[in-house]
């Protein structure tokens, strides 16, 4: 058996595969953007969770951090190279599922259902 880190797709899913990581590369997309601009824009987001999410990104390469020396310190974070040519492949995604989005509701109502039907069943 292959470990994630062996099989390219399976380490690229692991990478992105945090709630707000894709959203954070979906933001970063625009351009550059400071800390507490992208919190904002991620509704619901932690600092916690929003700093854990930028650090490994920046730890994969897809982000970059940069610090400036002021007080109080500003932060931005853009994408780097590498983060902005995983862009295409989440637009591909983004687009795949707005095409199908019906399909995908659809077929989990029909799964819903059928788990209903097969708990009024009697033994």
């Amino acid at each position: 058996m292959h470990n994630k880190l062996e099989c390219p797709i399976m380490s690229t899913i692991a990478m992105i595969s945090d709630k707000w990581k894709v959203l954070i590369i979906c933001k970063l997309r625009k351009g550059t953007i400071r800390f507490n601009s992208l919190k904002r824009e991620l509704q619901g987001v932690t600092q916690r969770v929003l700093t854990q999410q930028l650090r490994e990104l920046e730890a994969d390469g897809l982000v970059y951090r940069k610090v400036y020396a002021e007080v109080p310190p500003r932060v931005e974070y853009s994408l780097t190279h590498l983060g902005q040519t995983l862009v295409p492949v989440l637009e591909s995604l983004e687009e795949w599922a707005g095409e199908h989005c019906t399909e995908i509701i659809d077929a989990r109502r029909r799964a819903l259902a059928g788990q209903v039907e097969a708990r009024k069943v009697p033994s």
